[in-house]
């Protein structure tokens, strides 16, 4: 290679990294500001008692009963109040008929009086049911919204509540906590008196 092209290419070279300098030191331009993100919503909000039984497989005919005796809204309220929950199962030990027969228009008062024997004022966690029934000395009377009470004892660990007509439901699932309260599970429908 003779020196004029030596020259040349070491000239090109030195044009080309002046560039590639000249281009790195030039302040970028800004990146047009983004859309502001949306916030993402909770990933588990929390539910409402009806939200909660309504969420439930096992409590289909205890929300059709809410809906039937109207009151969805009270219960969707702010409460705060305990709910102990009857299972299908449990709806389905009642004898033949019972069911259908609540879900009549002209039943709608004893609808209302057998699903608001099942809901007491105020949040009480199985904990607080617990300390209740040892307070009282192994047995714990609760004021149900309808008016009539239930007691609450131990039985093999368990809680078991006693209706007015003497029948017996176990809890089998505690402190479904809601946004107005809390839902325990049983197993048996409760009634009031007569």
């Amino acid at each position: 290679m003779t020196d004029s092209k030596i020259r040349i290419l070491a000239g090109a070279s030195a044009i080309a990294m002046a560039f590639t300098l000249a281009a790195c030191s030039q302040p970028e331009e800004p990146a047009p500001e983004a859309a502001p993100m949306a916030t993402a919503e909770p990933a588990a909000m929390e539910t409402n008692i009806v939200a909660g039984a309504q969420a439930s497989p096992d409590h289909t005919t205890l929300v059709t009963a809410i809906q039937t005796a109207g009151l969805v809204e009270t219960l969707s309220g702010p409460g705060p109040y305990t709910v102990f929950a009857p299972t299908n199962a449990a709806f389905d030990k009642l004898p033949d008929g019972t069911v259908d027969t609540l879900m009549q228009p002209d039943s709608k008062d004893m609808l209302t009086s057998v699903l608001t024997y099942h809901v007491v004022a105020g949040e009480m966690m199985a904990a607080d049911l617990m300390a209740a029934i040892e307070a009282g000395g192994g047995t714990a009377t609760l004021t149900t919204v309808e008016g009539d009470e239930l007691t609450a004892t131990m039985v093999d660990g368990a809680v078991q509540l006693t209706d007015a007509r003497g029948g017996t439901a176990m809890v089998t699932a505690t402190d479904l906590d809601q946004s107005n309260g809390v839902i325990h599970v049983i197993d048996t429908v409760l009634m009031p008196a007569e």
